[in-house]
């Protein structure tokens, strides 16, 4: 654990750095995107790694039922489901940002994932 503080200290002299991983990081966010399906393929959202929603659609099949609870049921499964995929990348792109930035793997530090 003390030998990561070496590399820490390191990178903290240089904020610039950081700032331009967190900027690179910021502006991939917005370009992921993560989908979330609910009953059988009846519910799709769509959602940015800003947790923006980028879009839902629902299948003819699911307007046919005109059953309202079912539907908002559906809706929230899928967003649900679309978030936590895009909690995932997220992940992965913080990880691919302080490997970068080269923090230690495992290094689980606020606001960068893990």
């Amino acid at each position: 654990m003390f030998g990561n503080l070496g590399q820490l200290a390191g990178l903290l002299t240089n904020p610039q750095k950081i700032r331009e991983g967190m900027d690179k990081l910021q502006a991939r966010l917005g370009q992921l995107t993560a989908e979330g399906t609910a009953g059988g393929g009846m519910v799709t959202v769509k959602v940015n790694g800003k947790f923006a929603v980028l879009s839902c659609r629902l299948s003819d099949e699911a307007i046919k039922l005109q059953d309202r609870e079912m539907l908002e049921d559906l809706i929230a499964a899928a967003a649900n489901q679309a978030m936590e995929k895009a909690r995932q990348l997220i992940a992965e792109e913080t990880q691919k940002m302080a490997a970068d930035l080269g923090l230690p793997a495992g290094l689980n530090l606020p606001g960068l994932g893990g």
